[in-house]
């Protein structure tokens, strides 16, 4: 299989169609053999309906149905874990994205990058509502993870097959794959692709989520330094609290021993009990972190959703292949 277009799906009952007849227009031409897979994300609409026909009409087409809604990372993150092409492609299925730009990226991969990410420079959205904000959070992020990326809100990306299984996406993480992809060493580049402004259905972001961004930066700046070492961070902040208790405590017994002063009631004497206890409890932490880092890279790692069905025309109940691109 050379490419995987991953789609995750919610509510877009009105774009599939278009969105299925540009993919293919665009792919067709290429020569090369492909999958679309879309995962239904718990939509409420006919979407799941018309990608089964879509899928009963095309074998290339997959279709992964969640149970509920578990949001755009998951999405994307089932279609990493079902994906069988070489070269793995993801898109937005609001028609936002134009298809046409897949080529583009194809042909910068051909240069030897690993991830080749696209760039909205002329995005269609509201300036106050999405631009500003898009604008400051990828800022914010780029000075924090020091991969400089300007636009992470673009879905349309092409990446190798071998960077996205290394990649284990949760929570909101899917406007962090830049950063996790630089993280596990690929070679990234960015190239300009068309944005078109949306046809039908509404956005389903605002302004709301930039606290959310804010926290799950926080959340990746942890994992790039110190996912596997938390004692280097917790037990730094810890020696230091200590250390300053200690300190402390050693000026008041030098007061109360030696200049005859009263410390009892003093708040000084409180806080450096405070401060030493703090920094038992957080070199503490650390090593519990560091147990639960070995327990991480040595266990079963867990999907982050579950699947209702999965609709694959191309295989036959037995497993064989069946019309279609090769299995």
């Amino acid at each position: 299989m050379d490419l995987s277009i991953v789609v995750p799906v919610y509510n877009e009952e009105e774009n599939i169609q278009y969105l299925y007849d540009q993919l293919t227009a665009v792919l067709e031409p290429l020569g090369l053999e492909y999958e679309i897979i879309c995962a239904d994300d718990g939509s409420r609409d006919r979407s799941f309906e018309l990608l089964a026909a879509l899928a009963e009409r095309d074998p290339r087409v997959k279709v992964i149905r969640f149970r509920r809604n578990f949001g755009q990372t998951a999405g994307f993150s089932a279609g990493f874990d079902y994906a069988r092409g070489d070269i793995v492609i993801t898109i937005d299925a609001d028609l936002q994205n134009d298809p046409a730009g897949i080529p583009v990226l194809l042909d910068k991969m051909a240069e030897g990058y690993d991830v080749v990410s696209g760039w909205r420079k002329q995005r269609q959205d509201a300036a106050l509502s999405r631009k500003l904000p898009s604008k400051i959070a990828n800022w914010l992020i780029s000075r924090t993870t020091g991969v400089q990326v300007h636009d992470r809100g673009c879905s349309l990306r092409a990446h190798r097959r071998e960077i996205v299984k290394e990649m284990r996406l949760y929570g909101e993480l899917h406007r962090f794959i830049p950063d996790i992809a630089a993280w596990v060493g690929a070679r990234m580049v960015e190239v300009p692709v068309n944005h078109r402004p949306r046809r039908f259905g509404k956005s389903k972001y605002g302004i709301g989520r930039t606290f959310r961004v804010i926290l799950d930066l926080i959340t990746v700046k942890f994992l790039q330094s110190y996912s596997t070492r938390p004692i280097h961070i917790f037990g730094k902040w810890g020696l230091l609290c200590a250390l300053a208790g200690f300190l402390l405590g050693l000026w008041l017994t030098f007061e109360k021993l030696i200049l005859g002063h009263p410390i009892g009631t003093r708040p000084a004497l409180t806080l450096s009990v405070l401060l030493m206890l703090m920094g038992v409890q957080l070199v503490s932490i650390g090593l519990l972190g560091e147990m639960n880092v070995r327990t991480y890279y040595e266990g079963q790692r867990k999907p982050i959703y579950t699947v209702r069905e999965i609709v694959d025309h191309s295989r036959a109940p037995d497993g064989a292949a069946r019309g279609g691109p090769s299995a």
